[in-house]
This record gives C-alpha cells, structure tokens and sequence, in this order.
C-alpha cells in the first residue's frame, strides 16, 4: 500500500540577486596593460605568470593588466580562448585579487567586478562575447546585475581548508578519528610516501598517469593528456615562486596511488590525485595527504586548500565522495561565489549559456546516473 506523502508545504520563492553597492567615487579604478611577468607575485597561483605561460602552451591567450585603485593596485591575469572560427571569451581566474586594505566584505568585493568588467570588456578584442570572473573570496552571495551566474563553474567555489599555522598534533586533533586511524594503518602496513626528486619527474609522472587513467576509468572523469601534466611541471620548474611535487605512495615497492599538490606563498594547493583499484584497503590516500600537509607547513604554508567538494553533504551529489573523503581531514569548509558572467555581446551570450546549461544538466544526470548505480 502506497504511504501518504508529506502535507503540502507553500513553496519559497528563489533568492533573488541582491542588489549591489554602488562602488565609492574615490575607489573608482584605472585598467593599464602589463607585461606577464608582472603577475609573478599573485597570490594565487590561477593569478601567477606561471599559470599564464603554461595555459598559453594548450590554446589559451594570456594576457595581464594592473588595475590602479589609487591606494593599492595588483595584477590581472585573463586567459582568452575562441568560441568558434568568430568569436571568443575571456576568462579571469581567481580575479581579481583585491587588496584587503580598501575592500574587507564580500559584499564590497562583488561590487568591484562591474568596473573592472567595464574597463576590460573597453581593452579587449570585438570578437569577445563575455568575461568570466571566478572571484577568490569566499561567499555565497550573488553578484547581481550587470553580472550572471554563470551555466557552469570552471573552477571548484566549494573546498576545505586547513590551517596550517596550528600545530601538527592540533592538525591530527582536528581530523576525524578514522582518518587518524587510517592514516597510522597506512605506516603500520608499510606504506611509504616519496616525494618525486627533480631527476626522476618524467618516469614518475608516466607512473602517476597510469593511475590517474585508472581512476578516470572508476570514477567516470576527464583527464587531460600525459603532455599537459608534464608541460605544467616544466612550467613550475622555472618558478622561483611555487614548488610543484609529485608524491608517489607505495607498497613493497609497488606504486598504489599519487597526488600532485603546489605550494605558492601562504597557500600549498592539493591539484590532483590517482589511486590504484588493488590495495585500497592499507589507505595510501590518507598518508599522501597527511605527508603533502606537513610539507606544506614545513615549506611556510599557512593554508592547505583541498581544492573541490560538494556545496552540501548530499550523498546524491556526483562529488558526494570527495566531500567525505576531504572534509574529515577537519578544516574549515568555504563557499566562494562560483563563476559569474559579464555579457559583452548579450545576443550572443544567451545562446552560449543555453548551450553551456544544458551541458552541464546533462552531464549531471549522467554522473548521478553511475553513482546511484555503484551504491546499489
């Protein structure tokens, strides 16, 4: 016998985008090219010269700017990719990095994208249909208009973060105490963590892609090409200013899983990660993370940046096991704003949004579709 549903409860109607502040007179900015190597010293390293030279080698324009706000300024790095024979799009990640000084509320950091969206939008080619911010602060408020949520994120506005200026017994007490466990059972079995040494990149980059094709394959995802890990190793290696490893776990000399992490200024940033199918069981991810976050410390980090998880414990959610796996790590979760749209060609824009969408729509069913189908 069917059971009776819920009674029906009135429906809330969306949150609609709330109106931003006008930006202060005073803190109206001024957009002036630059030379890359003016990015060097991004906070981010979406933001840095490396970033740009390494995305410039797969198809993207990089191009810097400083943006003047009279007391402070800092760099703009925009990445341009075509949209077809005709047209193309810009995109800043994690931009802009504005200075804490003149702007402390999220509320007044959303506000700064209109003009520097204006003064972009006036430098950069006819051909461009819109500019896509992916802001670095952490928020969930909307933008507001001229500004649209973008159909799709590029990069992850929900992740964990772990302070690094605690001490390593404080970092383990704030873990779940499986992880804990786990973490000691990874040692105890014998697994050891190496972190790869500049001579031994290329055959231990061949090992971590095998893994990574492995874990593709498991987990339905996207990998790009050997060619793109090794060109962003070659990349970091010229600068001074990040530290790109590669660490290996192994068992009896077997490799069973890797991570690539970067350490930039105060932040160690975890990229990528593959696991074996076989010996899941002695927890080898536990240990590389535990490893990266001490080397992180130990190299002057004040934060570990798990880099990606669900907005929400939802164990539908295609990225449900990620936010299990990394929120038991302890941290703090953030929720920055996501990817937001300026229109510099609307007509245009509407119909790549649609598209973009219904992309994602799609792509979400299908990962939901696999996920429900593994858990039955």
């Amino acid at each position: 016998m069917e059971l009776p549903g819920p009674p029906p409860v009135k429906p809330t109607p969306p949150a609609q985008p709330q109106p931003v502040a006008p930006p202060r007179p005073e803190l109206q900015p001024t957009l002036l090219p630059a030379d890359l190597a003016a990015c060097a010293g991004a906070e981010s390293f979406l933001q840095s010269a490396l970033w740009g030279r390494f995305k410039s080698r797969f198809g993207w324009t990089p191009r810097a700017f400083t943006v003047d706000w009279g007391a402070a300024r800092h760099t703009l790095l925009t990445l341009g990719r075509r949209l077809g024979p005709f047209f193309s799009f810009v995109y800043c990640p994690w931009a802009p990095e504005l200075p804490e000084t003149l702007f402390s509320s999220a509320r007044e950091k959303n506000a700064r994208l209109i003009p520097i969206a204006l003064l972009l939008s006036a430098k950069l080619p006819r051909q461009t249909v819109f500019i896509r911010f992916d802001p670095p602060w952490c928020s969930k408020d909307p933008a507001g208009p001229p500004l649209i949520r973008a159909g799709a994120d590029i990069q992850p506005p929900d992740s964990v973060l772990i302070d690094l200026t605690l001490s390593e017994t404080e970092i383990l007490a704030q873990m779940k105490p499986k992880w804990r466990y786990n973490i000691g059972l990874a040692a105890k079995k014998g697994v050891i963590v190496e972190q790869t040494k500049d001579a031994e990149i290329e055959n231990n980059l061949a090992i971590f892609y095998t893994l990574y094709k492995e874990t593709a394959g498991r987990d339905k995802i996207a990998i790009h090409s050997l060619a793109y890990y090794s060109a962003l190793f070659e990349e970091a290696s010229r600068d001074k200013d990040s530290s790109l490893s590669l660490y290996i776990a192994r068992h009896e000399e077997e490799p069973i899983a890797a991570i690539i992490t970067l350490f930039r200024g105060a932040w160690g940033t975890y990229l990528y990660g593959a696991s074996a199918g076989r010996k899941r069981n002695l927890m080898a991810p536990y240990a590389l993370q535990w490893q990266a976050i001490k080397d992180a410390k130990h190299s002057g980090c004040r934060c570990y940046d798990l880099f990606g998880i669900a907005p929400s414990e939802d164990p539908a959610h295609p990225m449900a096991g990620l936010y299990r796996f990394k929120t038991g790590f302890g941290g703090s979760i953030i929720h920055r704003p996501g990817s937001w749209d300026y229109p510099c060609r609307p007509c245009l824009y509407r119909l790549f949004r649609l598209a973009e969408t219904l992309r994602k729509h799609l792509r979400t069913l299908r990962k939901k579709s696999r996920s429900q189908a593994r858990s039955t």
